[in-house]
């Protein structure tokens, strides 16, 4: 009885021993498939940048290159700050349900008030101007 829980023991340690090492070979196999995953994504990438055309966009969104003959407009925010490019222009602000209002609707309000401008009594004083207090 002795001999056989000996054998059991060490039979039980051999084979924790076995499946252990299956496991740690499993995640290195899959350590190496991500890895040569890693390893085609940068090599198309690299193929990319020998492409003459892809380094000129490259350029362009990354470094605001233009070519010659071109012009560079930058956009400034409310707060001066540069707009990216990703950034949207709209008349909502964050946290505000009201749908945007078409450019259209806009661009022909614009023509309606000029065809009706305000009169001295209706128009407000422009921003920035300060009045007297009156005595």
């Amino acid at each position: 009885m002795l001999v056989l829980a000996v054998l059991t023991v060490s039979y039980a340690s051999s084979l924790r021993a076995y499946l252990q090492q299956r496991q740690h070979i499993n995640d290195l196999n899959a350590q190496i498939a991500e890895t040569g995953q890693d390893i085609q994504q940068l090599e198309r990438e690299k193929r990319r940048w020998d492409d003459d055309s892809y380094v000129a966009q490259q350029a362009r969104q990354r470094l605001n290159y233009v070519f010659v003959g071109e012009k560079s407009y930058v956009f400034l925010g409310e707060d001066g700050e540069p707009i990216e490019p990703s950034d949207t222009l709209s008349e909502t602000t964050p946290g505000d349900d009201r749908a945007p209002t078409a450019w259209w609707s806009t661009t022909w309000r614009s023509v309606e008030a000029a065809g009706h401008p305000p009169s001295a009594k209706d128009e407000q004083k422009p921003a920035g101007t300060i009045e007297a207090p009156s005595e």
